[in-house]
């Protein structure tokens, strides 16, 4: 087979209409195989007759696509050096924009025999191993453009492919738990109903089911473990793997698009599938080990692992860095996402063992013209030394806020805590953000997520109950900061069920009324449940996927959660774009925000500090917010007050006097979802009474 020249850039697989160019990075290599597959898994090998930059490439005419390839490396062995060429392994292109199949484990796959780690094995991978695909890159994206929604507008739904569909009725069963199943109509349907504006999804790069898990019978359902950061997932794929679920995913995000919702993907550049030293040889192993992986210095057999997955992304190495950055460009210019979570980012900003907010990366991602304009959220920590960065990232990035969730979990399960933490959790969190000039968009709040309980079980169960994982209950996390409400699991006491779905209430009235941005976890507002696991990561099957046929049982929490959404986008005193400061703003006498006891008198130090009795008002002032709308005219709202009572009995608020207002209408009520009490309106210095573990909000209306 005659091979031409070609290019060293782009890397990967690339497609003009005539032909395909090859190229791949590898400082170590001696020689590189380029091995394609025909449909019957006939290999044909061809040298890549080009080294240019580190780079070796070469060009094949009237190679199409739907072609599958991977890469023989011949080089050096020797993993005391950090050196682990083996030209036995058929090797995935780290640039691949799809992948076919999946590895069915075998020794085959690794470059030591069982049992002997010294040992050298040379036994063909391919029977065994994924192929790369060469992509079709035409897609008619018609009009398709990024909608940049503002951040305080956005609510994030953070959603599990499959998950979401996989058992929904209402969803064409070819279609349920793929990319066409979360673009169907009547999931965007119900995206719209529930208000929000992106949707975040769990890990769509293509990733690996690990051994460990396939041989109990479990798969790797979560996905963190990435193996191609440019591919989608082939299992998501509703009608072909072969590069067919590049247009699919496309499809996906253009249908999203045009009903207004953005696509945030949850990306894991910390690590890959491959796992430490005794891992598998499946692609960046084998092609360039020291320049994909950080190795411990002085013994370089060993990986340097701060992600508790075996190995870490080596983001000193230049072409680490070239690779991170090139799929994001690609996924941001090609797919037209808009934006990423970075799954344990904490881990890319160790250029050394410290955390350092002044990393390379952020370096890299700051001045990307393409990168540095989407929505950058950091999970901002990791399983190292100095991992938690909650509040430690720069400017132009927003994080899960850890700290909201455990201090909103304490606030209404009845811990002892200080309100201070609790005021400034529910105003966006200034302590954290406000010192390096970021805005209160920088806390992504969350009570819930796909890591952890689940609301109805965060209200259901005391403990964890992760049997059915096969680790004897030892996995997730043990300290859960949940309460049951009276009995663990399920129960037919009507006095516990009716608390449990005030708390959910609860949770998500003060989540979607906070300052900051809120994130949904999938199904919440349906009240799925895990049966009390809180370690779903290797249940695919019906015990992580939503119930649709039992979520009818929870209208009631699903237009409660639509309500507070649509209260959130009507009134912009919710979503403000500075802090509060507590001084009065504007035309009004009033501060910004006043923090009242249950007598309707402002609170005193002594207040603040107590650690029981933990009920107040918060006053919101709607003529007190610094902001102009796009026009520079000043932007004017209802001003609101907020009752808070989490103790477990009810307590007479006595509202404060008229100069912050006459008259206040209930809008909300947590224990009083549909609002079919009678007493909807307070004048200002009357009472109103308000149940145990209960959340009232009312509007100013003259």
């Amino acid at each position: 087979m005659k091979i031409w020249p070609g290019n060293p850039y782009p890397l990967g697989a690339t497609y003009d209409g005539g032909g395909t160019n090859f190229a791949l990075f590898s400082e170590v290599a001696e020689r590189v195989e380029l091995c394609l597959f025909d449909d019957a898994g006939n290999e044909t090998r061809v040298d890549l007759p080009e080294r240019e930059a580190l780079v070796w490439h070469g060009y094949l005419p009237r190679i199409v696509p739907g072609q599958r390839y991977g890469y023989r490396v011949h080089g050096p062995y020797d993993p005391s050096r950090g050196l682990r060429c083996n030209p036995s392994k058929l090797l995935l292109d780290p640039y691949a924009k799809a992948i076919e199949g999946h590895h069915v484990w075998d020794n085959a796959l690794f470059s030591y025999n069982f049992g002997d780690p010294n040992s050298y094995n040379d036994t063909d991978s391919a029977p065994y191993a994924m192929r790369s695909v060469v992509v079709n890159p035409y897609f008619d994206w018609a009009n398709d453009r990024p909608l940049r929604i503002p951040f305080h507008q956005t609510v994030i739904y953070e959603a599990h492919v499959k998950g979401m569909t996989a058992a929904n009725p209402r969803i064409p069963e070819d279609v349920r738990g793929t990319y066409s199943g979360l673009a169907h109509p009547e999931m965007i349907k119900h995206f719209r109903q529930l208000g929000v504006t992106a949707v975040e999804l769990m890990p769509v790069h293509q990733f690996v089911h690990d051994s460990g898990l396939t041989e109990r019978g479990l798969s790797n359902y979560w996905g963190y473990n990435t193996i191609g950061f440019f591919a989608p997932h082939n299992d998501y794929a509703s009608f072909g793997g072969s590069g067919g679920q590049v247009q699919e995913f496309k499809s996906m995000v253009k249908a999203l698009h045009a009903a207004g919702i953005e696509v945030i993907l949850d990306v894991v550049y910390n690590h890959t599938a491959e796992g430490n030293h005794l891992g598998p040889t499946l692609s960046f192993r084998g092609i360039d080990n020291p320049a994909y992986y950080r190795l411990v210095d002085g013994d370089r057999q060993y990986y340097y692992d701060t992600t508790g997955t075996g190995n870490s992304l080596n983001v000193r190495h230049h072409e680490s860095l070239r690779l991170l950055m090139d799929s994001l460009r690609y996924w941001v210019t090609e797919m037209h996402v808009d934006g990423f979570r970075f799954d344990l980012a904490a881990s890319l900003a160790r250029e050394f063992h410290e955390v350092n907010r002044l990393a390379a990366f952020f370096d890299l991602v700051n001045q990307d013209p393409v990168v540095s304009q989407v929505k950058l959220i950091a999970e901002p920590w990791d399983v190292g030394d100095g991992g938690y960065q909650v509040g430690g990232f720069p400017p132009l990035w927003t994080e899960w806020n850890g700290k909201y969730r455990d201090t909103v979990r304490d606030f209404w399960r009845g811990e002892p805590a200080s309100l201070g933490e609790f005021a400034s959790r529910f105003t966006g969190s200034s302590d954290l953000y406000e010192i390096d000039g970021r805005r209160p968009i920088a806390s992504i709040n969350f009570v819930t997520a796909h890591d952890g309980f689940t609301l109805t079980d965060l209200v259901s169960y005391n403990e964890k109950h992760n049997d059915a994982n096969g680790e004897e209950n030892r996995d997730g996390e043990s300290h859960n900061r949940s309460w049951n409400c009276g009995a663990e699991g399920p129960t037919d006491d009507a006095g516990i069920v009716k608390l449990r779905e005030r708390q959910k209430r609860n949770f998500l009235a003060t989540l979607l009324l906070s300052q900051g941005v809120p994130m949904i976890a999938h199904g919440d507002e349906l009240g799925r449940t895990q049966q009390g696991n809180n370690n779903v990561y290797a249940q695919d099957g019906p015990l992580s996927w939503i119930d649709w046929d039992d979520a009818r049982h929870h209208d009631v929490l699903t237009l409660f959660t639509q309500q507070l959404t649509a209260l959130r986008a009507r009134h912009p005193i919710f979503r403000r774009r500075r802090f509060f400061t507590g001084d009065p703003a504007g035309d009004s006498k009033q501060p910004d925000i006043a923090w009242l006891r249950r007598d309707g008198e402002p609170m005193t130090p002594e207040d603040w500090t107590a650690q029981s009795g933990m009920t107040m008002t918060v006053f919101l002032n709607g003529h007190g917010i610094p902001e102009q709308d796009p026009l520079g005219e000043p932007i004017v709202d209802d001003s609101f007050l907020v009752l808070f009572n989490p103790l477990p009995e009810d307590v007479t608020f006595t509202f404060p006097p008229i100069e912050y207002g006459r008259t206040w209408e209930k809008v909300v009520d947590t224990a009083d979802p549909l609002l079919a009490g009678r007493k909807k309106s307070v004048k200002a210095g009357g009472t109103l009474p308000v149940g145990g573990h209960t959340m009232v909000v009312l509007r100013c209306r003259y």
